[in-house]
């Protein structure tokens, strides 16, 4: 059973274009996750080509949504640029925005989750500064290695990507 995330969605990252954004685009599409696009507004309308598939980047996280059917974001941009990306995502409503991204200052990452808070809620974050979420054997989203999580009946919730991985493994 998966609570967030599983083979029927359709996930976009956030930063797609940029190296780590590429590198774990690749890793994500290779375990299984339903990547449908990706977002940086300086390369809308061009494409990429990642792990045999290629993907529109799109200029923002609305058309991307109406596009694609999003409703996963994965958020991979610089720590200066990632509140004004969580805020895109929680203004366009997606569902589920997971912000890998660390080292964004505390008080950014305050303001984008009390927007979220003002916006009811609409967009369930999870991060920032995190591994990620997955479902083994449907969907990942985030730099979880998705060898060493296996389906069954527990779920793990950790404040360390570390620790995460070990008790995973």
């Amino acid at each position: 059973m998966s609570i967030f995330l599983n083979e029927n969605s359709r996930v976009i990252v956030q930063g797609i274009t940029g190296s780590e954004g590429t590198k774990h685009t690749t890793k994500m599409l290779a375990a299984g996750t339903n990547i449908v696009g990706g977002v940086n507004a300086r390369k809308a309308g061009t494409s990429v080509s990642i792990g045999g598939k290629d993907l529109t980047v799109f200029g923002t996280v609305e058309e991307a949504m109406k596009e694609t059917g999003a409703d996963v974001s994965v958020v991979f941009v610089p720590p200066r640029f990632a509140k004004d990306a969580v805020i895109e995502a929680i203004d366009a409503e997606i569902g589920l925005a997971v912000v890998i991204t660390e080292g964004i200052p505390v008080h950014d990452s305050a303001y984008f989750w009390a927007h979220a808070v003002a916006n009811a809620n609409r967009t369930r974050i999870i991060g920032p500064n995190c591994p990620g979420i997955i479902s083994p054997g449907k969907s990942n989203a985030g730099i979880i290695p998705a060898d060493i999580a296996g389906k069954g009946p527990i779920g793990l919730v950790s404040k360390s990507g570390t620790l995460t991985y070990q008790m995973m493994y």
